[in-house]
């Protein structure tokens, strides 16, 4: 049986902190740069993960791969 996935106390803190800083910005701007730097940090996350997939599996990159968009 596998655990759930749960965030460590440190994600959750900066989760915590990331969703303040959204929630008190009232300048457009501002908020897509939050934005931005959100995505990066989920799309560097989602490579991060591809690549230790890679490193267990001993496959190339192009079995592990999910469909664009994922």
């Amino acid at each position: 049986m596998t655990e759930p996935l749960t965030l460590s106390l440190g994600q959750q803190f900066e989760l915590e902190r990331m969703s303040r800083a959204i929630d008190e910005t009232g300048d457009l701007t501002a908020l897509r740069g939050i934005a931005k730097q959100l995505l990066q940090a989920w799309q560097s996350q989602k490579a991060a993960t591809q690549w230790v997939m890679r490193q267990q599996l001993g496959a190339p990159a192009t079995l592990v791969q999910g469909p664009v968009g994922q």
